[in-house]
């Protein structure tokens, strides 16, 4: 594990410079540094652990997945079969629902951390990450924050030195909250989705949803159970998908078909299957896109809305579908197409985005957007050490095939180069005992 560097101070100051070294304390760390603490950065954890590999998780929250902890609604499921949402090694508990509840999946994620002994370092905020060419290391700076008991006082600066650097914060690091013309004079309630916990504060009051995705559509029908009034904009296409089809997960079907057929014709047939069993959503305002529903999220990371019930209420009137916001009022807003009605709430459901560019330094793995470059499976592995998990617009499966990869790739190095410095350190010992 990692090792506080107070008898390699020389080398230490002469690699990388003595003004830097004593404004932080510096650490190295024997095995990789892992950024991020939900089921990505976990999982290679988890790896890391059956191979006895030492490692450190930066975790910038005080809990493990602090997106699922601090940041869903409260009647959240898993959008897909509990089989492709669990991680390497450590399957989901066989008394679980096929669509386990946002309870059951962090439940799982905690029961996950504590069979392998994970510990993260919470409340420690990746300031920068930075490789150093003359050393051939990572040097990882954060801010930790410290508790009032503490003997330290106000932020703990800390600098970890490791040969490799596992970038594991996910492409919903950051909510993404657009502007609009006249947001300020609106007067009324806001939130980003990540904020909303359930409807029971919206009873009666006329919601205005910003979004159309899957937080979108189940927000929109979570306020409709509580007696709320929302309206939801859909300012672009959307493909609408049944969760189920006969029975059988929508997803799960898609995979089978997959194996067999190309992509271009198993969106076909997705594309029937979703007009015979919702019928044509056009007519409701939902405008399906050109491009198929799998090559758009392989393409663009956009994913298909899985209905678990929101289109029944957009039928009914209960969710009402109106076009793009064109400016806010106080207490009302103007759409795009002329319309302007009276709102108490808004809700944002406009998604997040990857923050890695605003902390990762000079890498070629990441595009500016925070996304690998290479598209999956190949967005895995970058130069010198470094490595990413979670950015394959997959979700937790593809977070899965990426952990096993990382942890075998970095496991297989780290025994190379330990036996390397073993034969090594023999070697200078043998040559000290004949000199004796």
């Amino acid at each position: 594990m990692p090792n506080t560097c107070i008898n390699n101070i020389p080398s230490v100051v002469q690699t990388f410079g003595h003004d830097d070294f004593f404004a932080r304390r510096c650490i190295l760390v024997n095995g990789p540094v892992i950024v991020g603490a939900g089921p990505s950065g976990l999982a290679v954890g988890a790896g890391l652990k059956k191979q006895d590999v030492p490692f450190i998780i930066l975790e910038r929250a005080n809990c493990i997945a602090s997106l699922w902890q601090n940041h869903t609604y409260d009647r959240l499921k898993l959008h897909l079969p509990k089989q492709f949402c669990q991680l390497p090694h450590f399957a989901f508990p066989d008394d679980f629902p096929e669509y386990p509840t946002k309870h059951q999946f962090i439940t799982y994620l905690e029961s996950y951390a504590k069979h392998f002994d994970i510990s993260p370092h919470f409340n420690e905020t990746v300031q920068s990450a930075k490789y150093d060419e003359t050393s051939g290391l990572w040097r990882v700076k954060t801010i930790r924050e410290t508790s009032s008991n503490s003997n330290l006082i106000g932020d703990d600066q800390v600098e970890y030195i490791c040969r490799w650097l596992v970038v594991a914060t996910g492409e919903n690091a950051e909510k993404v909250v657009p502007e609009f013309e006249g947001f300020e004079e609106f007067g009324g309630h806001v939130i980003h989705v990540c904020d909303y916990k359930s409807g029971k504060r919206y009873c009666g009051k006329r919601v205005l949803v910003v979004g159309c995705g899957n937080s979108g559509m189940e927000v929109s029908l979570d306020l409709c159970s509580h007696e709320a009034e929302p309206s939801m904009v859909v300012r672009n296409s959307v493909h609408v998908l049944p969760r189920e089809v006969m029975g059988k997960s929508t997803f799960e079907l898609a995979v089978l078909l997959m194996k067999w057929l190309p992509l271009w014709l198993v969106d076909k047939i997705l594309l029937i299957l979703a007009w015979l069993i919702l019928g044509n959503v056009e007519k409701y305002g939902l405008r399906r896109p050109s491009i198929g529903p799998l090559q758009l999220k392989n393409s663009a990371g956009k994913t298909p809305v899985l209905d678990i019930g929101a289109l029944q209420k957009i039928r009914s009137g209960e969710i009402k579908v109106v076009p793009g916001v064109k400016r806010f009022f106080s207490g009302r807003v103007e759409l795009v197409n002329g319309d302007d009605i009276e709102i108490d709430s808004v809700i944002l459901a406009t998604g997040y985005r990857s923050n890695v560019p605003s902390w990762l330094k000079e890498n070629d793995l990441f595009s500016q957007d925070g996304i690998p470059k290479n598209p999956f499976p190949n967005g895995w592995k970058g130069k010198a050490g470094l490595y990413a998990v979670g950015f394959t617009w997959k979700g937790l499966s593809g977070a899965y095939w990426d952990a096993i990869r990382v942890a075998h790739d970095i496991s297989k190095s780290w025994k190379e180069e330990t036996k390397q410095r073993e034969k090594s350190i023999a070697a200078r010992h043998r040559r000290c005992i004949s000199h004796f």
